[in-house]
């Protein structure tokens, strides 16, 4: 049996799931679901909210597919909505709180850390971390936002973002800690 290719180029395809085509609306999601269902899991701690989320996100990049203006990857694109589909989930959740409280800015954060570590085992450390503290974490470690861009997505201070990234990698760090001290049996690391 021969397969045929229904869409050679990932810009055919953007364009005819724009037209409303649902074969090619079908492939993106296909192609992305995986990906984007670990994004919005990253900031939703329960899967079913996080299935949840991310087909409020398709159904949004489905309806917007047209403002796509290839100016960056379009899964890059697809990101972003799923970043902003899960930060209003976690609003509209009333989960999230974030303490307005400066850091010095000579305050410097540095760790070195070796570790079997996998990234299921990651994941659960940063679900531990309280909402605030994880969705700044998230945003800025894992998404690459700046500190401006966070403070304007989550309507805080930029010195809110950077207290609640400190806050974030050192209670991280301490987690850390306390578990290589009980892997290894000793007081000291």
């Amino acid at each position: 049996m021969k397969v045929i290719q229904l869409f050679k180029n990932d810009a055919l395809l953007i364009k005819r799931a724009a037209e409303g085509n649902r074969q090619a609306q079908r492939k993106i999601y296909e192609k992305h679901a995986g990906k984007m269902l670990s994004i919005c899991r990253q900031y939703v701690k329960d899967l079913q909210h996080a299935e949840d989320v991310m087909l409020n996100g398709f159904f949004k990049i489905f309806t917007h597919l047209g403002d796509f203006r290839d100016e960056g990857s379009f899964e890059g694109w697809m990101r972003k909505i799923m970043v902003r589909e899960a930060i209003s989930f976690l609003r509209t959740d009333k989960r999230s709180m974030f303490v307005e409280e400066e850091i010095a800015e000579n305050d410097n954060f540095s760790y070195s850390f070796t570790s079997d570590l996998n990234a299921a085992h990651i994941q659960e450390l940063i679900d531990e971390l309280p909402e605030g503290y994880r969705m700044v974490f998230l945003m800025y470690a894992i998404e690459g936002y700046k500190h401006q861009e966070i403070a304007k997505t989550l309507g805080i201070s930029e010195g809110t973002s950077k207290s609640q990234l400190f806050k974030a990698r050192k209670m991280l760090q301490e987690k850390l800690e306390r578990e290589n001290k009980t892997a290894y049996g000793t007081g000291e690391i």
